[in-house]
Protein backbone atom coordinates (compact mmCIF):
# COMPACT_ATOMS: atom_id res chain seq x y z
CA UNK A 1 0.00 0.00 0.00
CA UNK A 2 1.33 3.39 -1.09
CA UNK A 3 0.07 6.80 -0.32
CA UNK A 4 2.59 8.58 -2.75
CA UNK A 5 0.57 11.90 -4.09
CA UNK A 6 -1.81 12.04 -1.37
CA UNK A 7 -1.90 14.91 0.70
CA UNK A 8 -3.59 14.17 3.54
CA UNK A 9 -4.01 10.28 5.52
CA UNK A 10 -6.35 10.48 7.95
CA UNK A 11 -7.08 7.24 10.14
CA UNK A 12 -10.21 6.82 11.51
CA UNK A 13 -11.82 3.97 14.17
CA UNK A 14 -14.45 1.97 12.93
CA UNK A 15 -18.05 2.35 14.37
CA UNK A 16 -20.09 5.10 15.67
CA UNK A 17 -16.97 7.25 16.35
CA UNK A 18 -16.19 7.23 12.15
CA UNK A 19 -19.46 8.00 11.14
CA UNK A 20 -19.32 11.41 13.76
CA UNK A 21 -16.28 12.02 12.44
CA UNK A 22 -17.16 11.81 8.92
CA UNK A 23 -19.45 14.19 9.69
CA UNK A 24 -17.70 16.53 11.51
CA UNK A 25 -15.42 17.01 9.11
CA UNK A 26 -17.81 17.56 6.55
CA UNK A 27 -19.44 20.64 8.60
CA UNK A 28 -15.74 21.83 8.40
CA UNK A 29 -15.51 21.79 4.75
CA UNK A 30 -14.11 18.67 4.16
CA UNK A 31 -15.64 15.77 2.29
CA UNK A 32 -13.76 12.80 3.29
CA UNK A 33 -13.85 9.58 0.44
CA UNK A 34 -16.11 6.71 1.45
CA UNK A 35 -15.60 2.78 1.29
CA UNK A 36 -17.05 1.74 -1.78
CA UNK A 37 -17.54 -1.95 0.06
CA UNK A 38 -17.34 -3.49 3.54
CA UNK A 39 -13.99 -5.13 3.06
CA UNK A 40 -12.49 -1.45 1.30
CA UNK A 41 -10.33 -0.57 5.10
CA UNK A 42 -8.85 2.61 3.26
CA UNK A 43 -10.10 4.96 0.38
CA UNK A 44 -8.53 7.18 -1.08
CA UNK A 45 -9.93 10.23 -3.81
CA UNK A 46 -8.70 13.86 -4.15
CA UNK A 47 -5.80 14.26 -2.69
CA UNK A 48 -7.14 12.49 0.52
CA UNK A 49 -6.82 8.81 1.88
CA UNK A 50 -8.80 7.52 4.62
CA UNK A 51 -8.15 4.08 6.81
CA UNK A 52 -10.21 2.35 8.62
CA UNK A 53 -8.93 0.61 11.85
CA UNK A 54 -9.33 -0.51 15.47
CA UNK A 55 -9.82 2.80 17.49
CA UNK A 56 -6.40 0.99 19.50
CA UNK A 57 -4.56 0.93 16.29
CA UNK A 58 -4.99 4.87 15.21
CA UNK A 59 -2.32 6.19 17.76
CA UNK A 60 0.57 3.84 16.51
CA UNK A 61 -0.57 4.53 12.57
CA UNK A 62 -0.47 8.68 12.89
CA UNK A 63 2.58 8.10 15.62
CA UNK A 64 4.14 6.26 13.19
CA UNK A 65 3.21 8.58 10.22
CA UNK A 66 1.34 6.56 8.06
CA UNK A 67 -1.68 8.85 8.75
CA UNK A 68 -1.04 12.44 9.18
CA UNK A 69 -3.66 12.84 11.33
CA UNK A 70 -6.53 10.72 13.04
CA UNK A 71 -10.01 10.73 15.28
CA UNK A 72 -9.72 8.72 18.55
CA UNK A 73 -11.22 9.16 21.96
CA UNK A 74 -8.99 10.16 24.68
CA UNK A 75 -9.24 6.94 26.63
CA UNK A 76 -7.33 5.13 23.83
CA UNK A 77 -4.54 7.66 23.79
CA UNK A 78 -4.14 7.75 27.70
CA UNK A 79 -4.32 4.30 27.30
CA UNK A 80 -1.13 4.32 24.00
CA UNK A 81 1.60 6.66 25.43
CA UNK A 82 1.81 8.19 21.95
CA UNK A 83 3.98 11.05 21.60
CA UNK A 84 0.69 13.15 19.68
CA UNK A 85 -0.16 16.62 19.06
CA UNK A 86 -3.78 16.97 20.37
CA UNK A 87 -4.79 19.98 19.32
CA UNK A 88 -8.64 19.64 19.48
CA UNK A 89 -10.91 18.27 21.22
CA UNK A 90 -14.23 17.17 19.04
CA UNK A 91 -16.96 16.79 21.82
CA UNK A 92 -18.32 13.31 20.44
CA UNK A 93 -17.90 9.97 21.71
CA UNK A 94 -18.01 11.22 25.96
CA UNK A 95 -17.72 8.78 28.02
CA UNK A 96 -15.60 8.28 31.34
CA UNK A 97 -13.12 6.24 32.68
CA UNK A 98 -14.15 4.72 36.36
CA UNK A 99 -13.44 2.77 38.91
CA UNK A 100 -15.99 0.17 39.61
CA UNK A 101 -17.04 -2.09 42.26
CA UNK A 102 -19.54 -4.27 43.59
CA UNK A 103 -21.48 -2.19 46.26
CA UNK A 104 -20.67 -2.17 49.93
CA UNK A 105 -17.19 -3.48 49.12
CA UNK A 106 -14.40 -1.67 51.38
CA UNK A 107 -11.45 -4.32 51.27
CA UNK A 108 -8.66 -3.13 50.19
CA UNK A 109 -7.79 -3.27 46.45
CA UNK A 110 -5.24 -5.97 45.47
CA UNK A 111 -6.38 -6.54 41.93
CA UNK A 112 -7.79 -4.58 39.20
CA UNK A 113 -9.31 -5.88 35.51
CA UNK A 114 -9.23 -3.47 32.76
CA UNK A 115 -8.97 -3.08 28.91
CA UNK A 116 -6.60 -0.17 30.19
CA UNK A 117 -4.01 -1.32 32.12
CA UNK A 118 -1.30 1.32 31.26
CA UNK A 119 -3.37 3.74 32.26
CA UNK A 120 -4.52 2.44 35.59
CA UNK A 121 -1.24 1.53 36.50
CA UNK A 122 -0.42 4.82 36.35
CA UNK A 123 -3.39 6.10 37.91
CA UNK A 124 -2.53 3.30 41.12
CA UNK A 125 0.88 4.89 41.49
CA UNK A 126 -0.45 8.60 41.46
CA UNK A 127 -2.50 7.44 44.80
CA UNK A 128 0.85 5.75 46.25
CA UNK A 129 -1.40 2.38 45.86
CA UNK A 130 -0.09 -1.14 44.90
CA UNK A 131 -1.79 -3.80 42.87
CA UNK A 132 -2.11 -6.15 40.19
CA UNK A 133 -3.57 -5.25 36.86
CA UNK A 134 -4.97 -7.82 34.83
CA UNK A 135 -5.52 -7.23 31.05
CA UNK A 136 -8.97 -8.50 29.67
CA UNK A 137 -10.36 -7.54 26.57
CA UNK A 138 -14.26 -8.41 27.06
CA UNK A 139 -16.51 -8.39 29.78
CA UNK A 140 -14.43 -6.54 31.98
CA UNK A 141 -17.51 -6.29 34.48
CA UNK A 142 -17.68 -10.11 34.92
CA UNK A 143 -14.28 -10.07 36.63
CA UNK A 144 -15.87 -7.83 39.71
CA UNK A 145 -18.83 -10.09 39.58
CA UNK A 146 -17.32 -13.49 39.44
CA UNK A 147 -14.07 -12.36 41.99
CA UNK A 148 -11.35 -12.36 39.81
CA UNK A 149 -10.46 -8.68 40.59
CA UNK A 150 -11.52 -6.70 43.71
CA UNK A 151 -11.91 -3.76 41.01
CA UNK A 152 -12.26 -2.82 38.00
CA UNK A 153 -11.30 0.11 35.75
CA UNK A 154 -13.52 0.39 32.54
CA UNK A 155 -15.23 3.21 30.12
CA UNK A 156 -18.87 3.78 31.06
CA UNK A 157 -21.09 6.05 29.22
CA UNK A 158 -24.84 6.19 31.02
CA UNK A 159 -23.69 3.33 33.59
CA UNK A 160 -26.78 1.76 32.34
CA UNK A 161 -24.77 -2.05 31.93
CA UNK A 162 -22.99 -1.56 35.30
CA UNK A 163 -26.63 -0.96 37.21
CA UNK A 164 -28.02 -4.18 35.08
CA UNK A 165 -24.86 -5.94 36.53
CA UNK A 166 -25.37 -4.75 39.89
CA UNK A 167 -22.13 -2.68 40.24
CA UNK A 168 -21.44 1.24 41.16
CA UNK A 169 -18.74 3.50 40.00
CA UNK A 170 -16.75 4.39 43.09
CA UNK A 171 -14.59 7.48 40.83
CA UNK A 172 -14.15 8.87 38.17
CA UNK A 173 -10.84 8.70 37.05
CA UNK A 174 -10.72 10.80 33.64
CA UNK A 175 -12.88 11.85 30.98
CA UNK A 176 -13.07 11.67 27.71
CA UNK A 177 -14.22 12.28 24.09
CA UNK A 178 -12.93 12.24 20.50
CA UNK A 179 -9.59 14.36 19.54
CA UNK A 180 -8.27 15.29 16.78
CA UNK A 181 -4.44 13.94 16.80
CA UNK A 182 -1.53 15.02 14.14
CA UNK A 183 1.70 13.65 13.69
CA UNK A 184 4.17 16.13 14.60
CA UNK A 185 6.03 15.72 11.30
CA UNK A 186 3.61 16.14 8.90
CA UNK A 187 2.72 19.34 11.17
CA UNK A 188 5.23 21.11 10.01
CA UNK A 189 5.70 19.28 6.28
CA UNK A 190 1.99 19.65 5.45
CA UNK A 191 1.17 22.69 7.57
CA UNK A 192 -0.33 24.57 4.77
CA UNK A 193 -3.15 21.93 4.79
CA UNK A 194 -2.99 20.74 8.36
CA UNK A 195 -3.17 24.61 10.08
CA UNK A 196 -6.18 25.49 9.06
CA UNK A 197 -8.43 22.17 9.02
CA UNK A 198 -7.26 22.56 13.14
CA UNK A 199 -8.45 26.52 12.68
CA UNK A 200 -11.57 25.02 11.08
CA UNK A 201 -12.25 22.29 13.59
CA UNK A 202 -11.82 24.65 16.44
CA UNK A 203 -14.12 27.17 15.19
CA UNK A 204 -17.02 24.60 14.72
CA UNK A 205 -16.62 22.88 18.00
CA UNK A 206 -15.77 25.82 20.36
Amino acid sequence: MSFAGTELVIALPKGRMMAEAYETFARAGLELPRARGERDLWHRSGGLAVLELRGADVPTYVDLGIADLGVVGRDVLLEAGRDLYEPVDLGFGACRLSLIRRPGDETPIRRIASKYPRFTQSWLRSRGMVADVVKLHGSVELAALVGLADAVVDVVQTGNTLRAAGLIEVETLARSSARLVVNKSSLKLKRGVIRPLIDKLRNLVG
